[in-house]
């Protein structure tokens, strides 16, 4: 061999050797990140309930996120005449403290501007829900640019329909353990064909198991449900690295069945947002629809800006066969960070 083809040679393998630092300091960036983008997740928006028990009566039910043993100082406010029926009970529930207590309105609910005080102060939202004893219902979410709203005495089909959608996009744009979910199945399915196949199946799946459990047909415990979503990703993303060996699976040769699979048990977490949120008891087949609408428009744009975004990098580099597996390793490095601390959480 030839000094330049020797030299030639060591460059090559000196390249690949630092293309694969690079891959593996990128896997370990991405792990470090998304365990912190995780924690913020967790403290989930504020939550104000009014269920009407009697005329012009109301159970209500403030939850506050809370870290550690500090919670955001929140207050719910009302623009007429309140009286307190009952005291307020306070309870911690690990991530949220729970308030609840009667009130009686001495003016119509209906019409008055409800301010979640505080909320102006912090970087979260607050969803407010009230259930009238007529069957009419109220949703709207408060963030701290708008932290009051007037409370109709109902709400259209179409202000239901939109709401709900709204809720939906939200819901999976920080569903970020959905989205990871999806991100390693587009790693197993490279035909879009395929992909179209597997997340139609996704889709459905968790579509139905939203539905029964949402309406109370089939529950399941929500922290062993979120532990298993995350074991999901886990094993998913344990393909990825089984198919760049080449060897074969369910999951690599008939991906649609495994994301079926694990789109029912996805669909349980989806389920404990929509049930937190509630729904108006008038139009809960519309709120549902647009909920499963919501979660669909959200996870196509995250498919959309995935492809768009490989595509931009495809052009301007070449992608190397490593990165495949780096990012493997790095979505399970997440999930199985995500499965330690919420398997923890369900023996504290």
């Amino acid at each position: 061999m030839n000094p330049l083809t020797k030299w030639s040679a060591v460059a090559r393998g000196a390249r690949a050797a630092m293309e694969c630092v690079r891959l593996v300091v990128l896997a370990v960036a991405v792990a470090m990140l998304f365990p912190l983008i995780a924690t913020a997740h967790e403290v989930r928006p504020a939550y104000l309930s009014l269920q009407e028990e009697a005329p012009n009566e109301f159970s209500v039910l403030l939850k506050t996120p809370m870290q550690g043993d500090a919670r955001l100082a929140l207050s719910a406010l009302f623009s007429g005449k309140i009286e307190n029926v009952t005291p307020t009970i306070s309870r911690p529930t690990g991530d949220a403290m729970v308030q609840t207590w009667r009130m009686r309105t001495l003016e119509p609910l209906a019409g008055q501007n409800v301010v979640i005080d505080g909320l102006q102060n912090t970087m979260t939202d607050a969803l407010v829900h009230v259930a009238f004893a007529n069957g009419n219902s109220w949703t709207a979410r408060l963030t701290p640019s708008e932290p009051s709203a007037i409370i109709p005495a109902s709400q259209s089909a179409w202000a239901v329909f939109v709401t709900y959608v709204r809720h939906g996009i939200e819901h999976i744009a920080f569903g970020f353990d959905h989205l990871l979910f999806v991100a390693a199945l587009m790693l197993i399915v490279r035909d879009w064909r395929k992909l179209v196949k597997a997340i139609t199946a996704f889709t459905a799946a968790h579509s139905i198991t939203l539905s029964c459990a949402t309406l109370g047909w089939l529950t399941l415990p929500s922290r062993p449900v979120e532990a298993m979503i995350a074991i999901s990703i886990v094993m998913v993303a344990a393909e990825v690295v089984r198919m760049q060996r080449g060897q074969l699976s369910l999951a690599i040769v008939r991906p649609w069945i495994v994301a079926f699979a694990f789109g029912l048990l996805h669909g349980f977490g989806f389920a404990g947002a929509l049930v937190e949120l509630g729904l108006p008891h008038s139009n809960i087949p519309l709120a549902l629809l647009a909920f499963n609408v919501g979660v669909e428009l959200g996870q196509l744009a995250f498919i959309a800006v995935l492809l768009t975004a490989i595509y931009a990098v495809g052009r301007v580099f070449a992608i190397p066969r490593q990165s495949i597996v780096a990012s493997a390793y790095a979505i399970g490095i997440v999930a199985a960070f995500w499965s330690v601390q919420r398997l923890d959480a369900m023996f504290m």
